[in-house]
């Protein structure tokens, strides 16, 4: 076990609260009640606990502190400083397991990374990722830092959890992350966070071990009988380290390695590269950057080299491909990467996963400038970019092989593409387990000098923002690919990054700033005489303005895409313009002129071999069969639909089909068929975080009036059934372009 800090380097008025729909225009003080998806496991984030030596008088301090919380009937918090390697993580956790049996409700961990390359992790990203853990859907996160912190506090207040904030850079970085109730949090620190006091903080800093605690240290780390035979060596060795957990560690793993070696050997060599310490000293300690020095130089050259690239890559932490690529698929990477776990380099971040402690990735880097030209560190950093992108690309072909994927820009190469899965779902959970390294690629691609691969990544990511809505990634990704783009004079990928990126604003409702962004991709194909460019904006413009509630002016624009699109060779976004069309009509009425839309657009769609999209048309008919009472067609169509969409990762979709089926079964009065389909429908509405929409509403009172035997008279076949009296609403939300690839008109 290792007892230095562990960490994870790793048109609406009024006012809207939560979540938003429309339709037309909606007027007054709106609010729609966001509730938590059923958690059935709480989250229990916290990394293992660790072996603590002589850490009993501030485990005895945290302990008294919390005990004055609990008689007082508040929050217990405390921040753990100290300096780099110091072990406060490692102190924190064992404090915090111990907590659990009282703290039922889990443990929320996030890693705020004061020393992280690209700076601390902002409060609204982390609030982001405790809210999912506990229980938010993604698209359900609110988009502002007051309305997260609001809501994180909600879910809190009532709950017995625990939280550990590791690596705080400011007590303004961790106040918006402080629960409510009577929880326990811990905050790490290599500051004292002062300003954390009125908050009722206790503080607590962490010492070096005291000689005796680190020899104790170091003959744990060599679990043999060198310390006992060499107690002054012993001694010496860790004055050099100055007592600093990590340096003892990293020492006394280089004597492991060596058996033979007497402890004297490594303190003549600490003595020897004093000088060598400047660059890694923390509050005066001067022996961290020696202890990292030593355990170095042994390594044989291969693994050095792979050390000082590895210390390149951007991300908190890597899968072991990445050690292939910075490599060039030279050597065995796994049994570099060994030697490097071996020499304590390296810490085990789980499923073939590494990270460095933040002190060893800093001396990794700093290795990296010293002693590799800057030529081979520019290639380095632009094979770790392939590999993200040739790997995200990979994906993305898997999950979605009818998106148009513009051309890739890779390097000299070798490219390594890591297994991303050969089934839709599998690739989808690596591109969202990877999202934070894709993320932190895109951003360093314009300063690193490879703008291309900012945008072509963000382009990649597409299948995972459509299907798991994270939204703020999203914007992010399309808004630094755009800079790329227009960086790079590249009017395709500009216009595409404008496309997407206006879909994302579509979906986390800014809808006003789609419109812009689709209305300016309009404009650049225009300026380039691209007419099949500048007609595939017909159909984005459309949608925007139908989300604004313009359906006059949308159902014009899908008009002239359906005019136009065909003479310009794109016969399958024409349908898709028929499609939206016969959702505009099923709102504006007549029935017949939706079904007439619907039709034309699923045979087109069909001989485009578009299954989704041809599966939406039917639905699209099922429903307008439904509003004319035409059960049988109604029920034909939206079973197709239903058979088409289980296959496809496309629930929305899947419980608009199931709904129509279940609406269809409740008016021929078989109340049993129609309960199990609305169930159904409802599930898949709550998995995509539709659960308050107005058509997932409609299910849940018709389902309750079901269950109560309150079912509606049966209604004659032959009988037009009316879309907007009331029980059955129309579609207040268009079909959402983020529920499917193919929404995407290119």
């Amino acid at each position: 076990m290792r007892s230095h800090e562990l960490r994870s380097d790793n048109e609406l008025s009024g006012t809207v609260h939560g979540p938003a729909i429309q339709a037309g225009a909606v007027y007054g003080g709106i609010r729609i009640g966001s509730e938590p998806r059923d958690v059935t496991q709480p989250p229990w984030q916290l990394p293992p606990s660790m072996h603590v030596i002589d850490r009993s008088r501030e485990f005895e301090a945290l302990e008294r502190h919390r005990a004055r919380a609990v008689r007082e009937q508040r929050p217990a918090l405390a921040a753990v400083s100290g300096l780099g390697g110091v072990g406060k993580t490692t102190l924190a956790l064992k404090w915090l397991h111990t907590l659990r049996p009282d703290f039922p409700a889990g443990q929320l961990y996030a890693d705020l990374g004061a020393q992280a390359p690209d700076g601390p992790a902002l409060p609204e990203e982390v609030l982001g990722r405790f809210l999912r853990a506990l229980g938010i859907p993604p698209q359900q996160v609110p988009g502002t830092l007051a309305e997260r912190m609001a809501l994180y506090r909600s879910l809190t207040a009532e709950r017995r959890l625990v939280v550990l904030l590791d690596d705080a850079s400011t007590a303004a970085q961790v106040r918006p992350l402080l629960p409510a109730g009577r929880n326990v949090t811990a905050v790490t620190s290599r500051s004292r966070l002062p300003g954390l006091t009125v908050d009722g903080c206790y503080p607590v800093h962490v010492e070096p071990l005291d000689p005796e605690a680190a020899v104790e240290l170091l003959a744990d780390t060599l679990s043999d009988g060198r310390v006992a035979a060499q107690p002054d060596d012993a001694r010496t060795l860790v004055e050099l380290c100055a007592g600093l957990p990590l340096a003892v560690r990293v020492a006394g793993a280089r004597l492991a390695a060596r058996p033979e070696r007497r402890i004297t050997t490594m303190v003549r060599a600490l003595a020897e590269e004093r000088d060598r310490l400047e660059v890694l000293a923390i509050d005066g300690d001067h022996n961290v950057r020696a202890a990292l020095d030593l355990s170095y130089r042994t390594l044989p050259p291969p693994a050095a080299r792979l050390y000082r690239l590895l210390g390149l890559h951007p991300g908190p932490d890597f899968a072991s491909p990445v050690a292939a690529a910075v490599l060039a698929a030279e050597g065995d990477a796994a049994e570099l990467l060994d030697t490097l776990h071996d020499a304590s380099l390296l810490l085990d971040a789980g499923e073939e996963r590494h990270r460095f402690h933040d002190l060893v990735r800093l001396h990794a880097a700093t290795k990296a400038r010293e002693d590799e030209p800057g030529e081979e560190r520019a290639r380095a950093l632009r094979r770790i970019a392939d590999h993200y992108l040739a790997s995200a690309t990979r994906a993305e072909e898997v999950i979605d092989p009818q998106h148009r994927t513009m051309a890739r820009d890779y390097g000299p190469g070798p490219v390594v593409a890591a297994e991303t899965g050969r089934e839709p779902e599998v690739a989808l959970d690596w591109l969202e387990r990877e999202l934070p390294n894709l993320m932190a690629v895109i951003r360093q691609s314009r300063p690193a000098g490879f703008p291309s691969v900012g945008w072509q990544l963000a382009d990649a990511l597409w299948p995972l923002f459509l299907r798991r809505k994270f939204y703020d990634d999203w914007l992010a990704a399309h808004e630094e690919g755009l800079a790329a783009a227009e960086e790079s004079g590249n009017t395709a990928a500009a216009c595409r990054m404008l496309t997407s990126g206006g879909v994302g604003q579509l979906g986390s409702g800014n809808h006003g700033r789609a419109l812009e962004m689709f209305e300016h991709t309009a404009r650049l194909f225009l300026a380039a005489g691209d007419r099949l460019g500048q007609a595939r904006t017909l159909n984005y413009r459309g949608l925007a303005l139908q989300r604004l509630g313009r359906l006059d002016e949308a159902a014009g624009l899908f008009r002239r895409a359906a005019a136009e699109l065909p003479a310009c060779g794109d016969r399958r976004a024409a349908a898709l313009a028929r499609l939206n069309l016969g959702d505009v009509a099923l709102v504006t009425g007549p029935a017949q002129e939706a079904a007439r839309h619907a039709r034309a657009a699923r045979t087109a769609l069909q001989e485009a071999g578009d299954t989704y999209n041809a599966a939406r048309a039917d639905t699209l008919l099922g429903r307008t069969h439904l509003a004319l009472n035409q059960f049988d067609q109604a029920e034909e169509h939206l079973s197709a639909a239903l058979a088409a969409l289980r296959g496809l990762t496309a629930n929305y979709e899947t419980a608009r089909a199931a709904a129509g089926l279940a609406e269809v079964a409740e008016r021929r009065g078989h109340a049993h068929l129609a309960r199990e389909h609305y169930r159904e429908a409802l599930e898949l509405y709550t998995s995509v975080g539709r659960s308050r929409t107005a058509e997932a509403e409609s299910a849940r009172e018709r389902l309750r009036r079901l269950e109560n035997g309150e079912s509606e008279p049966q209604a004659q076949s032959n009988e037009p059934h009316p879309r907007n009296d009331g029980a059955h609403p129309r579609n207040d939300e268009p079909n959402p372009p983020a529920d499917s690839p193919a929404t995407s008109q290119e």
